[in-house]
Parts: structure tokens; C-alpha cells; sequence
């Protein structure tokens, strides 16, 4: 059987021809690391790890490659900000939709002092911007917003609270799992102080590497989270003071760098632009789809406006659970089932601790693909 893969939210696939091939020439072909030897293919290691950080600056907008970060992956980057950013006495905001990758750390953080409070959204996941004035203290450090819902796609309106936190001084930083490589991103246009994404979802690289986007002046405020040998300064017991070292500790992913650098080169050609129309047109096809079929309830917002291609479905009367493997068994259509390591995006939708069943988009995603999706929705609900 044919199997439609829906499950973009938690990792794209396929992934376009170059980055295996470019992680395979790695493996193959270089084989050495960055800042551990001037011979040849050391050089090429390096010339392409610069080149992703270039790639990166010039994707969202930012000026210094010396200031991307390259992290094992978001959820780290996100620890790398919060633990190296907050201190005891510290406040943070953060939106009532975030992903366990914000939600433990700062669960950890505030055993030991730091505050923390949840900015409300509505019914369909959507920000309450007006409730963050009244909502800051003296003491708040940080604002934090998942950009985009991984449960309900629904888009977060960053700019407005960007330039709260720019008139009051305040620290903004961005989780784009769901946004990057599927919108455009203005670090600068939306006050960022920092921006934490991962390769493997949007931007469609390998699993086990992302990046975090520092403003130098906040990054001059952070604490490395996990220090050791850069292949720098290698006289001194010290952490180094410049960046990228200082947070970059340990060998590199160079396979995911390879890879990751391929499949932005692969990105820029096709535009991030064309991307997000793709994903609006089969957003659309599948929206109308689904209002022509009883006994399903999307979750979260039912116009193409403000979201992404994530989409949660619950199945009333019905094991959600049981609907996910019968897509799966008789249909061919992969979807991620559950709570979505997302607790509280689900407790504000109404949805916790039933969970749904999500269908997410992504570039390689085709009209024939939302076609028999509908069909197996509709089969699944009525049986």
C-alpha cells in the first residue's frame, strides 16, 4: 500500500535528494572535524559549516554568523536559553500554547527561584496580546512564544509582542519549530533577541541539529549550559569568551551540517515564499474537505489565515488513538496521534487529556495526498 505521510509537524519527509547525498559525501569522502586539524578536509568542514551559518543569517534576516549557534536540536537551543539565561528572582512570560521543550525546562528553572506565568489564548490558540502589559513585573526577563502551534497551527502574532517587549526593554525570544522554512522570519522586524530552530522540521534537514540566533547584547548575558574542548584557546582551562566557541563545546554534527547546509541550499531555490503558498492551497483543500464531513471536529482555527499546515482532528465518541492506527492499517495515511508533548496547548484547546489526531503538511505534500486523506477521514468517522 501506498502510505501518505501527514506527520511533518514532528519531522519532514521525504527530504530533498542532496541532503543524504551530501551527508553520505561526508562519511565517505571528508571524515575530519572543525577546529581540529588545517589540512585539507578539515578546510571543507569549515568552509561548509560557514556556509550554513551564512545560509542561516541570510534565510531569516540576521547579520553575524558568528552568532548562530549550531545545537544538537531546538529543544536544546531552548535549554541552552532558558538555563543560561535565568537566574533566581527572574520572571518569564510565556504563551498558555507552549511545547514541553519550554514548559519542563522552565518547570525545572522554577524549583530553583525562577517565575513563570502563562500569557492566556483563546478557544482556537491564539495569544491574548493585550493581556501582557499587565502581566509584566519589574523582575519579568523574558517573554517566549512558540510561534507556531504544533497542536492547532495556529501562528502567534510575534510582531505585536515584539514591540512590547522593545519598548519595555525586555528580552523576546521565538521558538519557530512550525514557522521556519514554511513562512519568512524578520529576526530584526520582529525585536528578537533570539530565534531557537531546528533542521529537521520545516527547514528540511536531518534530525539531531538546529540553530540559536543570539542578539549579541543578550547573548553577552548568557551562561554556557555545557562547557568543554572548542579546538580553541586550547592553552586555557576558560571557557572562550568569543562565538561561536563559547557555546559550541564538543565535536560537531558535521553529517547534520553537510546535510542541513544542502537542504537550505535546496530551500533558497525553491523560496520559503512558495513554500507557504503550497502550504495555504493545501491547507484550503483540506479545510473544505473536512467541513463536508460529519462526526469530526477540527481543532483550533478553520480558515487559512494566521496558521500553519498543522491540523488537530478529534473523533467524538471514537478512540482517537484507535482512528490514527485504522488510517494507518487501511488507508496508508500516517498522521501523529496524542498529546503531543504539548499538555498545555491541549488543556487550552479543550482537548487534554483526550488528545488528537494530527495531520501536518509539508513541500513534498501533494493535492492527490490531501485527496486521500479526506477519504480516509471520512471513512474512519462514519465507521
Amino acid at each position: 500500500m501506498h502510505t501518505v505521510y501527514l506527520d511533518n509537524a514532528a519531522t519532514s519527509f521525504p527530504k530533498p535528494p542532496t541532503v543524504g547525498a551530501r551527508m553520505r559525501e561526508y562519511v565517505d569522502e571528508v571524515g575530519a572535524s572543525v577546529n581540529r586539524g588545517s589540512y585539507q578536509a578539515a578546510q571543507q568542514a569549515e568552509l561548509v559549516t560557514l556556509r550554513l551559518r551564512q545560509r542561516l543569517c541570510a534565510l531569516f534576516r540576521f547579520a553575524d554568523p558568528a552568532h548562530v549557534i549550531l545545537t544538537p536540536g531546538n529543544t536544546w537551543g531552548l535549554n541552552m536559553l532558558l538555563l543560561g539565561a535565568l537566574r533566581p528572582g527572574d520572571h518569564v512570560l510565556v504563551s498558555a500554547m507552549e511545547h514541553n521543550a519550554v514548559m519542563r525546562p522552565l518547570t525545572q528553572l522554577a524549583k530553583h527561584g525562577v517565575a513563570f506565568d502563562r500569557i492566556p489564548c483563546d478557544a482556537e490558540g491564539r495569544l491574548q496580546a493585550d493581556r501582557i502589559e499587565t502581566m509584566l513585573r519589574p523582575n519579568t526577563r523574558l517573554v517566549l512564544l512558540a510561534h507556531a502551534s504544533n497542536v492547532s497551527g495556529t501562528v502567534q502574532d510575534a510582531a505585536a509582542v515584539g514591540e512590547i517587549c522593545a519598548a519595555r526593554g525586555i528580552a523576546f525570544a521565538l521558538d519557530a519549530a512550525q514557522t521556519a522554512g514554511h513562512i519568512p522570519l524578520d529576526f530584526t522586524a520582529l525585536h528578537l533577541s533570539a530565534l531557537s530552530v531546528p533542521a529537521h522540521k520545516g527547514l528540511m534537514g536531518p534530525q539531531g541539529i538546529g540553530a540559536l540566533l543570539l542578539r549579541p547584547d543578550f547573548a553577552e548575558t548568557l551562561e554556557p549550559i555545557v562547557s568543554g574542548g572548542t579546538g580553541s584557546v586550547s592553552d586555557s582551562e576558560d571557557i572562550p569568551l568569543y562565538l561561536p566557541d563559547r557555546f559550541e563545546p564538543g565535536t560537531p554534527n558535521l553529517p547534520g551540517i553537510y546535510g542541513w547546509e544542502a537542504a537550505l541550499e535546496y530551500l533558497e531555490g525553491i523560496t520559503v515564499e512558495a513554500v507557504a503558498a503550497h502550504d495555504r492551497a493545501l491547507t484550503a483543500r483540506l479545510l473544505g474537505g473536512l467541513r463536508e464531513i460529519p462526526g469530526v471536529v477540527l481543532v483550533g482555527s478553520d480558515t487559512t489565515a494566521g496558521r500553519v499546515g498543522v491540523f488537530s482532528l478529534d473523533f467524538p465518541g471514537k478512540d482517537n488513538a484507535e482512528i490514527a492506527a485504522r488510517l494507518e492499517e487501511g488507508f496508508g495515511i500516517l498522521t501523529r496521534c496524542g498529546l503531543h508533548c504539548a499538555p498545555s496547548a491541549h488543556r487550552t484547546l479543550g482537548t487534554f487529556p483526550r488528545g488528537t489526531v494530527r495531520l501536518s503538511l509539508g513541500w513534498f505534500n501533494t493535492e492527490d495526498d490531501i485527496d486521500r486523506a479526506l477519504q480516509a477521514v471520512k471513512a474512519v468517522s462514519a465507521g
